[in-house]
């Protein structure tokens, strides 16, 4: 994705006539025969606007989430020790969101504000994500600008064709995503209703009821911030469609983890022919069993993340 983003760039500016070469350094971390990180900058960068992209979750590579933040830190601490100006992490996938707050009534820490505490430390004086799973990220960042680019309106463009549906209603897979479903609810003009779970043990979801008016509902649109595991949602599907007579079920997601627990959950559902269609985008790199699966649409976010870049970099809003 970065590649393309650097090539909008490039046209843009060029045809805004500013005539600028976007130097654009790929994989400049490395490892240690001892397995530690290093970067190495082959340009200079005094001065510079830099704009530091990061896959913290990568299906492909096979790094670990903790690799990487890591390499996202010393490159960030190398960037500021060779004078660039300013470094904006480019995260479209957030890792340790989840840990926003611990479980209740379990001794857990807040792990997404240590993480933020570490890129601040690192160097990073500003951050620009998609559809984070906490909506306190700007005080975890507290003391520099936080770019979250909302869902809200590729999600409105997905489901247009559903507009204003009496026969459709719109689910919330958990309370975490009851809020940004609803104001979605509004502008879709269409009847929201909130799944209740609960994890009665690691990596397992129950859920217990679906909170709503579902009478003369065929179809479900169920929309969340991720998917690991595949658990809530197939959970949910299973629930529309047993108990609620629910006929059609699209999902959308904006981070697909693209587990195997998931790839396998997602093929029932489509061999019971519950489940019509699954919208994901590519702020984590889709892996291959999942692209190629005929029912899922992989969003591109490069023209929004290009947008975002260009409205910084000129101090715009």
């Amino acid at each position: 994705m970065t590649r393309s983003i650097v090539d909008q760039l490039s046209q843009q500016l060029n045809g805004s006539n500013i005539r600028s070469q976007i130097p654009y350094l790929e994989d400049i971390d490395f490892r240690f025969s001892d397995s530690e990180v290093g970067v190495r900058l082959d340009v200079d960068v005094s001065g510079s606007d830099v704009f530091l992209f990061q896959a913290l979750f990568d299906p492909a590579t096979g790094g670990s989430v903790d690799e990487n933040y890591l390499a996202l830190l010393v490159a960030a601490r190398t960037l500021r020790e060779w004078g660039a100006h300013k470094v904006t992490a480019v995260l479209p996938y957030l890792a340790y969101s989840r840990q926003d707050k611990p479980t209740r009534f379990q001794r857990e820490p807040t792990t997404a504000k240590l993480m933020a505490d570490l890129a601040i430390s690192a160097g990073v004086d500003r951050l620009v994500t998609w559809h984070p799973h906490y909506q306190q990220i700007h005080g975890f960042y507290s003391g520099i600008p936080v770019d979250v680019m909302q869902a809200h309106d590729y999600f409105v463009d997905v489901f247009k064709d559903y507009h204003g549906r009496e026969d459709v209603v719109l689910v919330a897979p958990d309370i975490g995503a009851s809020k940004f479903v609803t104001y979605l609810g509004r502008s879709l003009e269409l009847q929201v209703a909130i799944a209740s779970k609960f994890h009665p043990e690691r990596e397992q979801t129950m859920i217990t009821q679906i909170i709503g008016d579902l009478s003369n509902k065929r179809i479900a649109l169920v929309v969340d911030d991720m998917m690991s595991s595949g658990g809530t949602m197939f959970g949910v599907v299973q629930k529309l469609v047993n108990e609620y007579a629910i006929e059609q079920v699209l999902l959308g997601v904006s981070h697909n983890l693209c587990s195997d627990k998931a790839h396998q959950r997602l093929l029932r559902l489509r061999e019971n022919d519950h489940l019509q269609q699954l919208y994901v985008t590519n702020s984590i790199p889709q892996s291959e069993n999942f692209a190629e699966l005929p029912f899922v649409t992989v969003h591109d976010l490069t023209a929004t993340l290009t947008q975002t870049i260009m409205r910084i970099h000129f101090e715009r809003s």
